[in-house]
């Protein structure tokens, strides 16, 4: 199968960050706290939110968190889908998309097949044209801290079409930073369990949407 992505995947992401491009990673959280946690996101404006299945507790705290989505028409999504068992899993728990570490064709496969998209992780020029090869043009950069906001700037220089969301090591303090230097969005992870970060968040928020 040469391209296993419809435009779908293309118009899910682009929709899902259009008004604001940040997202939440709510990892090893019990289901009262991710719930929580999500409802602060939602109410800050972050429509997408990702929540990482490497545990039964997590799946369960995205099943949870999907419902509540619904609710709110908001996104949620599974982290760390590494396996086709995470696919299943996810799709089991009503995840509407799924975000990978690094990039897998059978797992891209897998999670477009059972209809969601696919966020797979990139750091290089070759993993970035494998994933293009299935016509996945929204990509995670990861980890984008210890890449650099420089890496952003060298490959939009091959590959334009590309829209990279900076993930690992992203916080309140940074974000805007490699949004400048050509990220598409941000996804703040451990920032989110830190008090004080959260705390900062809406000034985030702010601050972002009045650059746009």
């Amino acid at each position: 199968m040469d391209d296993v992505s419809d435009p779908t995947n293309e118009r899910f992401f682009r929709a899902g960050f259009a008004d604001l491009p940040l997202m939440a990673i709510l990892r090893r959280f019990d289901r009262q706290r991710t719930l929580e946690l999500c409802t602060r996101a939602w109410d800050h404006g972050i429509p997408m939110v990702e929540i990482p299945v490497q545990s039964p507790d997590a799946v369960a705290a995205l099943t949870a968190a999907t419902r509540a989505g619904a609710e709110r028409g908001a996104s949620v999504g599974a982290g760390t889908v590494t396996t086709i068992e995470r696919v299943e899993a996810a799709a089991k728990a009503g995840a509407a998309f799924t975000v990978a570490p690094g990039f897998s064709r059978r797992v891209a496969e897998a999670s477009i097949a059972a209809g969601m998209p696919h966020l797979p992780g990139v750091a290089t020029a070759s993993e970035i044209q494998r994933a293009m090869e299935l016509g996945l043009t929204w990509l995670k950069a990861f980890p984008a801290a210890e890449l650099g906001t420089s890496w952003f700037r060298a490959m939009h220089g091959p590959f334009p079409e590309v829209s990279f969301v900076a993930t690992g090591g992203m916080s309140t303090g940074n974000a805007e930073r490699f949004l400048a230097e050509g990220a598409s969005a941000v996804s703040l992870g451990s920032a989110l369990a830190d008090a004080g970060q959260l705390a900062a968040l809406p000034e985030l928020v702010d601050r972002v949407r009045g650059a746009r």
